[in-house]
């Protein structure tokens, strides 16, 4: 059963603080994606497909799973980490 938290998606932000954590340019993300895009999808006018958030990924050398966890998640603190964690290993064992 789905909570009934309410989910915000802040992708946008998610992809602009990985960029910026490992020092990279929307320049660099030149060989998977236009500056033009990259930045359309930091202001959250856009949003990837999930072959886009691999190959930005890719890019970021994170796991895709990482940055959609910075998107769902409270925080970047563990424990909210932790409990997007917990949540997703019981949605996936009911699902089998």
């Amino acid at each position: 059963m789905p909570s009934a938290k309410v989910i915000h998606n802040k992708l946008p932000a998610a992809l602009k603080a990985a960029r910026a954590a490992r020092g990279l340019t929307q320049e660099d993300f030149g060989l998977v994606s236009s500056r033009t895009y990259l930045s359309t999808l930091e202001r959250g006018i856009q949003s990837p497909t999930l072959a886009k958030i691999e190959q930005l990924a890719h890019t970021l050398k994170v796991h895709p799973l990482t940055l959609l966890t910075m998107a769902y998640a409270e925080s970047a603190r563990p424990e909210d980490v932790q409990e997007i964690q917990k949540l997703v290993r019981r949605e996936m064992s009911e699902l089998g």
